[in-house]
């Protein structure tokens, strides 16, 4: 008897090619700019391990939160430089050194610890600096970042390569008028106070890192002046735009197809509930479909009675509470049978009939990077390429 097990019903496509499309619709944006993809989160739920191999060709380097991100991209083998944006403690320092990753310095205690380490090791450390300039999240506050660059330049045994911030407001504009030069309110105050920031080194005649940051996903879209010598695309790397007012400057497309199949169709009579709670019922009989999927998948139980799905290329409504694996739609007068296909996030390719990130993030009350990244690890990925 064969060790393999039939696919999963419910599972999501990744098109690598789309993500390297977008890569270089971003690139052709920013362009003399740096571009670094981040990938944190399984590639914001599209699957780290198939996605990094392949994109490493196409970038100049990799984003992550923490460092378990980090040290599991050298051990699948990527060989780019890797970012860990998120805080670190003292003591994971050596872990920076001995897996190849650039540390983001924040605070004094990191600092001394990236300069000890490195000195005691042998080993120069790549360090990127951050600046907080209005997130209130983690960095040197801007007003505060003097003293502390002055103590980074007595570092003398670690590399810092990079300095850089992060934007809190970058999707809104301030106006409608897109005829103007784009103008934005607190996007503006922060990139205005990392410009004072960098003129530290200036003033102390000392060159600047080589690497200066800023933009991401909306930032590269709304604002130029922002992409320094590297930008930082998230969510827009995988095709879908971080709001919906942004300019669209980059034509950028998803790359992911949540889908399943039917695995039950029955006839629902008048006055018989679905699902737990006995949310949703009909006063007329109509055609249910059973889908294998549910909130243990990341497909969210606060949609419970608001999402869609498509069946057969047609756009139906989900009924009654949605379960840990599997949920109901009715498909009313329609027909379907056992293996049908559903699309539950994605376009289908017979009428043109779609569900967005933004539509589900809609139902859910969320945004669409909670929609994706929720996207549970046993949902099986499957990677293609165009033509595949």
């Amino acid at each position: 008897m064969s060790n393999s097990i039939p696919l999963r019903p419910t599972h999501a496509v990744i098109n690598l090619s789309q993500l390297r499309r977008n890569v270089e619709s971003i690139r052709a944006r920013v362009f003399p700019a740096k571009v670094l993809v981040m990938l944190k989160a399984n590639a914001y739920g599209h699957g780290i391990d198939g996605v990094a191999p392949f994109i490493e060709q196409y970038v100049d380097a990799i984003g992550v939160a923490v460092l378990d991100e980090g040290i599991h991209l050298r051990q699948i083998g990527i060989k780019k430089p890797i970012l860990v944006a998120g805080g670190s403690l003292p003591e994971q320092v050596p872990y920076y050194i001995e897996h190849d990753l650039t540390l983001t310095v924040s605070s004094t205690e990191v600092l001394e610890a990236a300069e000890s380490t490195s000195q005691s090791s042998g080993k120069r450390l790549k360090v990127h600096i951050k600046i907080d300039t209005g997130m209130e999240r983690s960095g040197v506050r801007w007003y505060e970042a003097e003293p502390f660059l002055e103590q980074t330049l007595r570092c003398r045994h670690i590399d810092i390569e990079g300095i850089y911030t992060h934007f809190a407001n970058s999707e809104t504009l301030e106006t409608p008028d897109m005829e103007r030069k784009i103008g934005f309110s607190y996007a503006s105050i922060q990139l205005k106070r990392f410009n004072d920031v960098l003129g530290f080194y200036e003033k102390y005649g000392q060159p600047a890192p080589r690497i200066r940051h800023a933009a991401n996903s909306a930032a590269i879209l709304n604002l130029p002046e922002s992409f320094f010598d590297m930008v930082r695309p998230g969510v827009m790397f995988y095709g879908v735009y971080p709001d919906e007012e942004v300019l669209r400057t980059v034509e950028i497309t998803p790359a992911l197809t949540w889908k399943s199949q039917v695995v039950y169709s029955k006839l629902t009579l008048p006055g018989n509930p679905v699902s737990y709670g006995s949310l949703w019922v009909s006063d007329h009989p109509v055609r249910t479909v059973t889908i294998p999927v549910g909130y243990a998948d990341g497909y969210a139980r606060r949609m419970s009675n608001q999402s869609a799905v498509i069946v057969n290329g047609k756009k139906y409504r989900q009924v009654g509470r949605i379960c840990m694996d599997q949920c109901m739609v009715n498909l009313e007068a329609d027909h379907a049978t056992l293996g049908d296909e559903v699309i539950l996030l994605g376009t289908s390719t017979a009428t043109g009939e779609s569900v967005s990130a933004e539509d589900l993030a809609f139902w859910a009350g969320t945004n669409s990077y909670e929609v994706m990244t929720n996207i549970s690890a046993r949902v099986p990925r499957i990677f293609i390429q165009d033509g595949e």
